[in-house]
């Protein structure tokens, strides 16, 4: 339909908007189901004390999914020790989710400084993300293969034509238009994805434009969502549905995934941050009542911050001496809040039930 040749650079990628009708009546239909369990989450979030309290925890998770996604496996205790722990993190699968989490962190802070989601900022997301200073592909060569070496997809060649069409999808992103914005943050990551700009990192710093995006729009506020585990578990597919719209021009099948994604992991989020959140207030009940002179409600925000802390992590918080917490994490164990383990030199505690939802 489109001539396209999976081994010959798509410099001919068409550039947005797309040439067809996008809102089909099934597609519609799924994005008000979508939307509505995305204003419940948001609803959820912005009615809380502290709606950034668990974005430590959740943004842990959602880096490890993505990184997941491009075959880098982690374990939750491995990550949430590292980040913790003052000594050196050595296992690289580790180091490279936590950098996830990181580039994650730096486009929100970007966005709050200045809310254009740009070219510049794409190669920030992808360095942080790389620890290195790769920016647009300038060499050509760049394919996408099966795992027996079958070329399926060659994205655009020469810095020049990338440019263009990331500024093609830049003036996309921020122009005014009648899309609904569900649809039209899919439309973008699509076409991130298939002008594929960089060396290494272009599905992770896709994957984390699409929260940058939610954030972008208001559509989430704070963006405590687990998009990443909707597309590991349906991983084959959403690889299908891209190729769909590169080979044939099929958006309906690939936007109503897409909206799928949004409503699963919508739902999900929002029982996780209930669980959560009931709890926290289980437990602040329970500590109260068992360690009076302990209890406090900066000391249950540590606790619930990440599932791992030490000492330093409650001095920090201004919880008092080294000794006086290194006391309150002992009573706090001894009464079977918390357990411990020793990682190297370092003692930690773990909210055990914490944990258990998070690996939910």
């Amino acid at each position: 339909m489109n001539g396209f040749d999976p081994g010959v650079p798509y410099n001919n990628l068409p550039l947005l908007p797309p040439a067809v009708e996008l809102e089909t009546r099934r597609v519609l239909v799924k994005t008000i189901s979508a939307g509505r369990a995305l204003a419940q989450l948001n609803g959820a979030l912005i009615h809380l004390p502290n709606p950034h309290l668990f974005l430590d925890s959740i943004y842990v998770l959602e880096a490890k999914a993505s990184s997941e996604v491009e075959n880098i496996l982690t374990t939750n205790d491995d990550l949430y020790q590292s980040t913790v722990v003052s000594h050196r993190v050595e296992n690289p699968a580790v180091r490279e989710v936590l950098r996830y989490k990181e580039a994650l962190w730096l486009g929100l802070t970007r966005l709050e400084d200045r809310p254009l989601l740009t070219t510049n900022l794409f190669i920030e997301i992808v360095q942080c993300i790389k620890q290195n200073q790769s920016g647009i592909r300038k060499v050509p060569g760049t394919t996408l293969v099966t795992p027996d070496g079958k070329v399926i997809y060659t994205p655009p060649s020469g810095e020049d034509v990338i440019r263009q069409m990331l500024s093609n999808l830049e003036q996309f992103i921020h122009e005014e238009n009648e899309l609904d914005p569900l649809i039209k943050m899919a439309v973008i990551h699509y076409q991130f994805e298939a002008v594929h700009p960089f060396v290494d990192g272009n599905g992770r710093t896709g994957r984390i434009l699409l929260l940058l995006y939610l954030k972008f729009t208001g559509m989430l506020d704070v963006p405590a969502i687990f998009l990443s585990e909707y597309i590991i578990r349906n991983k084959s597919e959403y690889y299908r549905r891209l190729r769909q719209v590169t080979e044939n021009g099929n958006w309906e099948d690939y936007l109503l995934y897409m909206l799928d994604m949004v409503k699963v992991t919508s739902r999900s989020a929002f029982v996780k941050l209930q669980s959560i959140t009931q709890l926290m207030d289980l437990m602040s009940d329970e500590i109260q009542a068992a360690l009076p002179r302990v209890y406090s409600r900066e000391l249950m925000d540590v606790l619930f911050r990440l599932p791992y802390v030490k000492r330093d992590t409650l001095v920090e918080a201004g919880l008092g001496t080294k000794k006086t917490v290194g006391t309150y994490l002992m009573d706090l164990e001894k009464k079977g809040f918390l357990t411990w383990i020793r990682l190297g030199k370092e003692k930690l505690y773990l909210n055990y039930r914490l944990m258990d939802v998070l690996k939910k």
